[in-house]
């Protein structure tokens, strides 16, 4: 394992590497490092790079990660696969989703050179990893309390996040533009094209989503020429969402939130209920229109305000 300053793939070998790469000095003066890993074919090819827990618990994209560098070899490799195992260092040490500073790394996008400890290790990591990119996927899952479909987070008006979103074996492909300080924006505003894929819940590993991840990611690679792989084709069609959005509680109490995830739901269902602690049923909510579930509220105790269903809106 190498410690560097900034990853700088033209100085890489063909072959299996790992890298410690430096981000920004924590409260003790030591400066953190990200884990890095690179696998370079001995054929020149794109530079696709891997993210995961961005979000510190949110756990299925590292296991992906390791899955893909288990089924990849150098040896046959055209171009490059980097993969950040881990983004937020602090979040995962804590098991939480936040940075060190209680933010939201994934708005903090492309960061700042100075700011808050968030916008200088977003900063850094950008500049010192992420700026070596050709591609990036970045993998996410639900946060806590939640739990998530395997769905894709992309630009679908775009024709290169649209490829790269196609290949992927989610059940539900949401378009999205970005714009909202997200690693995924931050990425495409440098001229990298960038998907998000969303892989079920967080702070757990779940062997099947990996699988069918692993798959799709495959299936991408195979398509750069970078590799070849029989990919298995999904079960289901997948759903095509022009648009999403989270449905909100507006009273606290004890939720139950009633459809399953991919459920089609209609304009007046009634989806959720909440109760007091005494049992009394004290609102319904209702579907405001015809829709997919894409992910949903699990944690009972909601406050107002909280997050209820996320809606996809398909195209069909």
């Amino acid at each position: 394992m190498i410690r560097v300053d900034k990853l700088d793939l033209s100085r890489v070998p063909s072959g299996v590497h790992r890298f410690r790469v430096e981000t920004v000095p924590n409260a003790t003066g030591e400066i953190m490092t990200v884990p890095v890993l690179v696998k370079k074919g001995k054929k020149s090819g794109p530079i696709v790079g891997f993210t995961a827990a961005v979000h510190g618990n949110e756990l299925n994209g590292l296991h992906v990660i390791h899955r893909l560098f288990d089924e990849i070899s150098d040896e046959t490799l055209n171009g490059t696969v980097v993969a950040v195992p881990v983004c937020n260092l602090p979040g995962f040490l804590n098991n939480q989703r936040e940075f060190s500073d209680g933010q939201d790394l994934n708005r903090c996008f492309p960061g700042k050179h100075k700011g808050t400890p968030s916008d200088v290790y977003a900063y850094s990591l950008m500049e010192n990893v992420i700026s070596q990119f050709d591609y990036l996927i970045d993998l996410h899952t639900a946060s806590a309390g939640r739990i998530n479909s395997l769905y894709v987070r992309a630009d679908l008006k775009n024709p290169e996040t649209k490829k790269m979103a196609s290949f992927q074996h989610a059940q539900i492909y949401v378009h999205n533009a970005g714009g909202d300080g997200t690693l995924r924006a931050a990425a495409c505003e440098r001229g990298i094209p960038a998907i998000t894929l969303e892989i079920g819940d967080p702070s757990r590993i779940q062997r099947s989503l990996v699988a069918r991840t692993l798959d799709g990611v495959l299936e991408y690679l195979s398509a750069l020429s970078m590799l070849n792989f029989n990919s298995t084709e999904p079960s289901e069609e997948p759903v095509i969402c022009d648009r999403s959005y989270w449905i909100f509680t507006d009273v606290g109490g004890v939720l139950q939130v009633l459809p399953d995830l991919t459920q089609r739901i209609k304009q007046g269902d009634c989806i959720a209920i909440q109760k007091n602690l005494f049992g009394d049923l004290i609102k319904r909510y209702f579907a405001p229109e015809d829709g997919i579930v894409i992910g949903k509220n699990v944690n009972p105790a909601a406050s107002a305000g909280a997050r209820l269903l996320h809606l996809g809106i398909p195209n069909d």
